[in-house]
């Protein structure tokens, strides 16, 4: 009986071993997080626009996407009751019924300390969450295995 050279048949394992495996295939499904920490609201809506542009896509191969929204720093003002100029878009997404989930997370860290120096509680949108830290959420989605985007 012949045998076959071992050197090809590596070759072909490793190349095997080494090919991308989808989101969906994992099981995991489709999760990005996105960070936003500026006040500018060209940046928010380009934010929004993006995870408008992320849901239609899945949505249109049927397929299901986590997408998690971290406001930090100057960024917070995104989710700012009293300051958002992007309100209307957020509850939009809540009321639309995406297949999909999204979440809008709100860093406590910076909540607090805008708290302690305007001297007063900060009033976020109904449909934000607070994390305790806006980076650790990004990180700790990251090592998830949550794809990251900075508009």
């Amino acid at each position: 009986m012949r045998q076959l050279p071992r050197r090809p048949i590596l070759f072909l394992l490793a190349g095997l071993a080494a090919a991308p495996v989808s989101a969906v295939e994992t099981g995991r499904g489709h999760r990005v997080v996105f960070q936003v920490d500026t006040a500018d609201p060209a940046t928010m809506n380009l934010t929004l626009n993006n995870a408008t542009n992320v849901v239609d896509h899945y949505r249109a191969k049927n397929e299901a996407v986590e997408i998690d929204i971290v406001a930090f720093g100057p960024g917070l003002a995104m989710y700012r009751a009293d300051k958002s100029t992007v309100a209307d878009r957020i509850a939009h997404f809540a009321e639309s019924g995406f297949p999909s989930k999204i979440q809008f997370s709100a860093c406590n860290n910076t909540k607090t300390a805008m708290e302690k120096a305007e001297g007063h509680p900060i009033p976020l949108l109904p449909q934000v969450t607070i994390v305790p830290s806006g980076v650790v959420q990004i990180m700790e989605r990251q090592e998830q295995g949550w794809s990251y985007v900075r508009p």
